[in-house]
């Protein structure tokens, strides 16, 4: 099976080319199968860490989220979502303020997606797809592989993407950071304004569960995907 997995979109912050970018990527793998690694949404506004006070209000930022995801739901009708952190948020907001779970819809009601499997992990050809929560740095991947001695994809780390392996006398496994779509000039992501490191861009591939590839959005100043390309509206 060719399974294509879509980095972390973080909408409505996406970068404006990242759908024609993972539609082409698609496309050229002959991919069969689609899988979000999470962070759907960002949920910038009701953060519990420190949120832009000049940003939309938490319903005019769900409100283009909902657009978003109606753009890539038209694109990709059929998909396994991982739950992020992101994701999570309103339902943190709610249990934190004792409302409870009976009152909350699901993810696929929410967001209008009914051909979407929302859950925490997935699997697909002995293939665990999970978002990354609670790992970080640049051995993200890996090391959760090796954790939970499984072959594994996860997103979350923005600033590092690729696909480690690891072997010992029973098996191989490995590890496939997918990197995410964000658009780094989005408000929501002023926190890393200054910091050395930058988000890589891209989304993933993985063939029969064997083998994990990463594909880089070509998205500089002259490549396929620079915003400048993006039909304005």
């Amino acid at each position: 099976m060719r399974v294509g997995v879509i980095g972390d979109t973080h909408f409505p912050f996406v970068h404006p080319m990242y759908l024609a970018f993972v539609q082409d990527t698609f496309e050229q793998w002959d991919v069969k199968k689609v899988v979000h690694i999470g962070d759907v949404v960002d949920a910038h506004a009701i953060s519990f860490h420190e949120h832009d006070p000049d940003g939309r209000s938490a319903e005019d930022e769900a409100a283009l989220a909902a657009v978003a995801v109606d753009a890539w739901y038209k694109a990709f009708p059929q998909a396994l979502t991982c739950i992020g952190n992101h994701d999570q948020r309103h339902y943190r907001l709610a249990k934190r303020h004792g409302l409870p779970g009976r009152f909350l819809r699901g993810y696929a009601d929410v967001w209008r997606t009914p051909g979407w499997k929302w859950d925490f992990s997935h699997h697909l050809d002995g293939v665990l797809y999970e978002h990354g929560t609670g790992t970080s740095g640049k051995d993200a991947a890996i090391n959760r592989a090796v954790q939970k001695r499984s072959r594994l994809v996860i997103g979350h780390v923005h600033s590092y993407a690729g696909v480690k392996f690891h072997a010992n006398e029973f098996d191989r496994i490995f590890g496939l950071n997918v990197g995410c779509g964000i658009d780094c000039r989005a408000y929501a992501f002023d926190y890393g304004a200054a910091f050395p490191i930058r988000p890589v861009l891209g989304c993933g591939i993985v063939l029969d569960g064997e083998y994990a590839y990463f594909e880089p959005m070509d998205c500089g100043t002259k490549g396929k995907y620079h915003r400048s390309r993006a039909k304005k509206k």
